[in-house]
């Protein structure tokens, strides 16, 4: 049966959200501020929960309707026949977001969507649904804008971008989306060596792993939010699985390095290098960025030096986006060079001239991802 779905992605990446949606098989493809509407079938609501590197969350809605204030959405809730999804003995829980000038607090819009839940089961069973926030059977998503709200299904439950292999963090690690939409916009295909110089805990360095070796990254994951629906099919899921495991690679087809003047933060990089399955594939060190030497001919660098904002000042950085331009430009011929920043200033401290310049949000924080051919 084809069903509608939404998947949630950072802003400014819809495009290519919606591009690896298509890849995995989504149809009628639509984009709008903050996702990507799609259709398809159960299985692909599961592989795109398996295989996306991009999207947070896949929400499969299940109604729309008018929304303009309190009154208007518990009735509206009421009227969806909720056995079919959730039974009294199963728990439930309610996330709310967006709003109006009547729906303007998201815990209140996600309470009074729990209450008409439960009263409707108390109307037909007599009973009704525990709420458990931090694992329920059933998690509901109610989004409002404006006077209409569409009611979902979680199908994904935690975040997506947390794949699960990365307990060891540095300071404002990147989260693993956005490392890994980065390594789209520079075209990484995985066939070039890969260099991030100011790696951290190895968020780039190890998304790229993961794309290179073609590993699924929701293989890191013990569960999905879908898993506890009422209709889950664990023959389809198992299946999705081993077809994401036979088509792992075995070995990189180009190098992958990460390097770090932090001792402790390579040292968390290692770990996560171990969690993922690639720590004999994946080289880390500790360096320096004066002491870095071009370790190939030809490949990519793509990194994300504080911008001043969170960590250290602007006058202190200036002097890290400066040396960052002369190991480019004097040890790195015959690469190409990224680094994302939200700060102008320090972007041009680097003192090369960008090829291209893409606008990027780092959370809420405007930022460019900038493009160096280095000759």
């Amino acid at each position: 049966m084809v069903c509608e779905y939404f998947a949630t992605v950072a802003r400014g990446l819809e495009a290519i959200a919606a591009t690896e949606i298509e890849s995995l098989g989504g149809k009628n493809l639509r984009t709008e501020v903050g996702g990507v509407g799609f259709e398809g079938d159960r299985a692909l609501l599961y592989r795109v929960n398996l295989r996306s590197r991009l999207a947070f969350r896949i929400l499969m809605p299940i109604a729309e309707f008018p929304c303009r204030d309190r009154a208007m959405l518990y009735q509206e809730v009421q009227r969806i026949d909720w056995s079919q999804y959730l039974t009294p003995d199963r728990t439930l829980a309610v996330n709310a977001t967006g709003g109006n000038d009547r729906l303007n607090h998201t815990h209140y819009t996600a309470l009074e969507v729990k209450n008409a839940i439960v009263d409707a089961q108390r109307e037909e069973f007599g009973k009704r649904s525990s709420v458990d926030i931090t694992d329920p059977d059933l998690l509901v998503n109610i989004y409002v804008r404006g006077d209409r709200a569409v009611l979902s299904l979680d199908s994904s439950g935690t975040s997506l971008h947390r794949r699960g292999y990365r307990p060891a963090v540095g300071l404002a690690p990147l989260k693993e989306t956005l490392a890994a939409a980065l390594l789209d916009m520079a075209d990484y295909r995985g066939d070039v060596a890969f260099l991030d110089p100011l790696c951290g805990s190895g968020t780039l360095p190890l998304e790229a792993s993961l794309k290179a070796l073609n590993i699924a990254p929701g293989l890191f994951r013990d569960r999905f939010a879908f898993m506890k629906w009422t209709d889950f099919d664990r023959e389809l899921w198992q299946q999705l699985k081993q077809t994401a495991l036979a088509e792992q690679k075995t070995a990189l087809p180009a190098p992958i390095w990460g390097s770090d003047r932090d001792p402790k933060v390579v040292s968390h990089a290692l770990e996560n290098a171990r969690n993922c399955g690639v720590s004999g594939k994946v080289r880390f060190w500790h360096s320096e960025l004066e002491d870095i030497e071009a370790p190939s001919d030809r490949g990519i660098i793509i990194c994300n030096p504080p911008y001043g904002e969170r960590l250290g000042k602007v006058r202190e950085l200036g002097e890290l986006y400066r040396k960052l331009g002369d190991v480019f430009k004097q040890r790195f011929k015959g690469w190409k060079a990224y680094v994302l920043t939200g700060n102008k200033k320090l972007a041009k401290q680097i003192g090369l001239r960008s090829s291209r310049r893409i606008p990027v949000y780092n959370g809420a924080l405007p930022c460019v991802f900038s493009e160096y051919e280095l000759y």
